[in-house]
């Protein structure tokens, strides 16, 4: 069977590894902290960040880069993005030339507002494919019915890797749109903080709807002026994943800005989790990105000041709802 390596040991690359295993790939687990590794190869539970998981003998788990991308034929990365670079930078003398390079993570780079795709692409000059759309790990672990989107320019790559990670319960559709899907997938995460604060406000389920649905015109509106596709944001990796995070408990995004409805500063949230919530790092992105193509994005904006400029959110809610008043669509 095709040898695949998975670049990351959180919840969702420990997931990916699983699904892979019971498939009887041969897979590798690469796992940046050492001494997690060898209690993972000794238990075959992630106790760090996926407890609920035991990995199948069929998943080699390594600390080595050399030793997890020898030979691989499926470079599957889940890297947090603001460790994607460095993590890249070691493994590029170690990936193979004809290997098949797949991003299954979501946000924009600060700095150079790119996504994972972008970044990898000028890494390792190869055809990036994208695994997106809603999908916790912990319900794809427990073989709940789960539904995503692969992303790629390249055809063939697109239905190896379609073939690859579909499973009874885990089912996977194809599309060409690399950037729409990325940036969708990317953004619903700071949509999610938004949704969090309105519920951690006690806001009600009109304010959380509200949100959803003036979160998806915005995602939509930069996406569609930076290059992507329209439809992409009413798919999977799109509506699917926005709705998910937005009202789902287990989504790290939405329990960030829970907490911060709730009172709680961003510092001390962030330092009481061991999981990034990407959504944070992609909120200063989105709103770089924002005001570099002059496009409007209020609940970015404002999610944006809660987190980087210590704004009340419920002066944030103010400021929202008391914007000139406008037609819902336009442009």
């Amino acid at each position: 069977m095709s040898y695949i390596a998975v670049i990351g040991a959180g919840s969702w690359g420990t997931t990916l590894a699983k699904l892979l295993g019971d498939k009887d790939y041969d897979t590798s687990l690469w796992v940046y902290e050492q001494d997690l590794a060898e209690e993972i190869k000794r238990t075959r539970v992630n106790s760090a960040y996926m407890p609920e998981v035991t990995l199948p003998d069929s998943v080699n788990v390594s600390s080595s880069l050399a030793d997890v991308l020898e030979n691989a034929r499926y470079i599957i990365s889940v890297i947090p993005v603001r460790h994607t670079r460095a993590v890249f930078k070691n493994a590029l003398p170690h990936i193979p030339g004809e290997a098949i390079i797949m991003s299954a993570s979501k946000g924009i780079e600060q700095g150079s507002n790119l996504t994972v795709s972008a970044i990898l692409k000028e890494m390792t000059s190869k055809t990036i494919s994208v695994l997106s759309g809603p999908s916790f790990a912990k319900e794809v672990a427990c073989k709940l019915p789960t539904a995503v989107t692969l992303a790629s320019e390249d055809y063939t790559a697109a239905l190896l890797l379609q073939e690859t990670f579909t499973t009874s319960y885990f089912r996977v559709y194809t599309h060409h749109d690399v950037l729409g899907v990325e940036i969708a997938g990317a953004l619903k995460n700071v949509m999610a903080i938004a949704a969090g604060i309105s519920d951690g406000l006690c806001l009600g389920y009109n304010s959380r709807a509200a949100l959803i649905t003036r979160g998806l015109a915005e995602m939509t509106r930069l996406g569609v002026v930076i290059g992507a596709k329209e439809y992409t944001f009413s798919g999977l990796s799109g509506l699917g994943d926005l709705v998910l995070t937005c009202t789902g408990p287990l989504s790290r995004n939405y329990t960030v800005g829970l907490n911060l409805g709730r009172g709680m500063k961003i510092k001390d949230i962030v330092s009481a989790t061991r999981s990034i919530a990407e959504g944070v790092d992609t909120a200063k992105s989105a709103h770089d990105l924002a005001r570099k193509h002059n496009i409007e994005m209020p609940i970015i904006e404002q999610v944006y000041s809660v987190i980087y400029e210590d704004k009340n959110p419920r002066e944030a809610v103010h400021d929202l709802m008391n914007r000139t008043l406008k037609s819902e669509f336009y442009g």
